[in-house]
């Protein structure tokens, strides 16, 4: 008899469990539709960026707003049917403004980490970078990042790439960001600096006689994409058609080559 009660006990609480879980699933769904609904019925779509991090987020020669995340925002905000309104927030405080609800996304080639995957949600990735390897463009003695160990590398201290250059046994002079490092290049100051392939690319396009090469690329990248607050899955879920409706038809290639020369979401 206790057995056959503690089995009812049993069953009655994975019920109520489920019951519960259920519910809170269906008032996750609700929240998330109520909150597209606002956005969809305000006409706009609120969007943080820096402004001042080309070329994905910065201000032209006529100081209008602009760059590849900027671009990519924009058309998807105009096939929801949505007008984008950028807010322009220091990186330093965005995702501050992203919880106090100053706008309804991020579009500042925000990568994709477990830790903001617990509290954010991202839409589909639009961006892949890489790690590549950059020398003087005579360098011969420099071809693969074996070749690293005691040379000279110009890297800023909050880099992900330097550690990736202390890896490989190189010594680093601090910089403050991507163009001082190619400065120091060029001028024969360092030998080498480990960056970002879209950087790159973007210095390639704007300065293609700059006397530096890429000699290589690790092969794994790191993805980027749109941030919402959790609870913004049904406006998630649309913006994410809207990117793959832009692949498709080919408006994201030809965003991607204005910026870079060619297709970054790979």
């Amino acid at each position: 008899m206790k057995k056959l009660i503690g089995i009812f006990i049993t069953v009655m609480m994975m019920f109520v469990l489920t019951a519960c879980g259920n519910a809170n699933q269906d008032g996750n769904k609700k929240a998330s539709q109520d909150f597209y609904d606002k956005v969809k019925k305000s006409g706009v779509l609120t969007i943080g960026t820096e402004g001042t991090y080309p070329p994905f987020t910065y201000h032209d020669k006529n100081q209008q707003l602009t760059g590849f995340d900027v671009d990519i925002a924009r058309e998807v905000a105009k096939r929801i049917g949505l007008k984008p309104k950028f807010i322009e927030t220091k990186w330093d405080g965005m995702i501050a403004g992203l919880d106090s609800k100053r706008f309804d996304m991020i579009a500042n080639e925000v990568g994709i980490t477990p830790e903001r995957q617990k509290k954010y949600i991202f839409s589909d990735p639009y961006i892949t970078s890489h790690a590549v390897l950059i020398v003087g463009k005579n360098n011969q003695t420099i071809q693969s990042f074996e070749d690293l160990k005691g040379k000279k590398v110009a890297q800023s201290l909050t880099s992900n790439y330097l550690n990736i250059a202390k890896q490989y046994g190189a010594e680093n002079t601090p910089v403050d960001g991507f163009d001082e490092a190619i400065s120091l290049i060029t001028s024969g100051r360092v030998d080498a600096t480990v960056n970002d392939s879209l950087s790159y690319l973007d210095l390639m396009k704007r300065r293609p006689n700059t006397a530096v090469k890429k000699v290589d690329e690790l092969k794994e990248g790191a993805q980027s994409a749109f941030m919402f607050r959790k609870g913004s899955d049904v406006l998630v879920d649309k913006i994410n058609q809207a990117l793959q409706d832009m692949k498709k038809d080919g408006t994201y290639l030809k965003i991607s080559k204005k910026y870079f020369g060619t297709d970054v979401s790979k």
